[in-house]
């Protein structure tokens, strides 16, 4: 799996050794906000989650985890194409370090895995991941109700895409 650099970070493939730093990030109730599961309350749950980054078979996805100053700060990566997903420690947001690995992450899909388009689902109360993906390109295609149930809650979901010619946002600012 390739290692991606941007001017600020380094996205990588994950490694078990990786366990600790993810586990810190996903058990926080601020960063798992509008993912699709809860906070993390135990190492194993992070330990599945991490298992799940490492199996993903070739030419299905690439995931990546994302470090800043030689410190895993996140994850960003194509689960399964084309479908993005993302992930920061809040410590790191507002420093525009998602946007940058993002970046990355769609010319890669664009340009070597040659996909004609990526696709995210969003929680519509998350405001600011809405934004990120804007500034990208992406465009909502649709929304469906009760698409997750996280703990007991059910989320609804928003649906962007974004295609590859529509993604010059990504390609002039990178």
């Amino acid at each position: 799996m390739a290692v991606l650099r941007t001017e600020r970070l380094l996205l990588r493939p994950v490694r078990a050794d990786d366990i600790d730093a993810l586990h810190a990030i996903m058990r926080q109730p601020q960063a798992m906000a509008y993912w699709s599961t809860p906070p993390h309350s135990t190492l194993a749950e992070t330990a599945d989650f991490l298992d799940a980054m490492i199996s993903i078979p070739s030419g299905e996805g690439e995931d990546f985890v994302i470090e800043f100053k030689s410190r895993l700060i996140g994850k960003a990566g194509l689960y399964r194409f084309p479908n993005i997903g993302y992930l920061l420690d809040p410590a790191f947001w507002g420093r525009g370090l998602a946007t940058e690995a993002l970046r990355a992450v769609i010319a890669r899909a664009f340009e070597v895995h040659r996909l004609p388009r990526i696709q995210a689902d969003v929680d519509p109360r998350n405001a600011a991941s809405l934004r990120l993906l804007a500034r990208l390109g992406f465009r909502e295609t649709h929304r469906q109700a009760r698409t997750w149930l996280v703990g007991e809650q059910w989320c609804d979901s928003v649906y962007l895409a974004l295609d590859q010619p529509d993604c010059s946002a990504v390609r002039t600012t990178a």
